[in-house]
């Protein structure tokens, strides 16, 4: 059993999608996913989704291997030191930066499958909501509404 702390992700969601550790977005989010599914709550998140391949491709890190580092019960400071030194892909401030922005304005792309079910799960949620535009826009709603909120 692990000495892992994690959150119980089927009482709250992960962090946002917008919140950065080292400058990049997403990472946060889904080092909660991560120690979450260790701890068996990941409830209905999932550790390595399509999401998480953005942060993990940008990075060059294997998946795999970030979770047996974080099996370790290493907090994020520790945790950014590993990635720091075991990604393939080093980038410099500004990339990163420019990376990060687009990530915050990154919606759903012109393949028509993917327009639809972006506007399709956002009227699931909140049909009268014109302002979700982006994919963090819909996920902080998503996260909101699925644990109580109103939309």
């Amino acid at each position: 059993m692990s000495t892992i702390k994690s959150l119980d992700l089927t009482q709250r969601p992960p962090r946002s999608a917008r919140v950065q550790l080292g400058g990049y977005v997403l990472l946060p989010r889904m080092l909660d996913k991560a120690r979450a599914t260790i701890a068996g709550k990941n409830g209905d998140f999932h550790y390595n989704c399509p999401l998480d391949q953005h942060i993990i491709n940008f990075l060059g890190i294997d998946p795999d291997a970030l979770l047996a580092e974080l099996k370790t019960g290493k907090g994020d400071t520790e945790i950014l030191e590993w990635i720091t030194t075991h990604q393939k892909n080093k980038h410099t401030p500004w990339e990163i930066k420019t990376w990060t922005d687009y990530q915050y304005q990154r919606g759903p792309d012109s393949d028509p499958d993917t327009i639809k079910f972006f506007y399709g799960e956002v009227a699931k949620i909140a049909p009268k909501r014109e302002d979700i535009k982006t994919w963090f826009d819909y996920l902080d709603l998503d996260d909101y509404v699925t644990f109580g909120g109103a939309a």
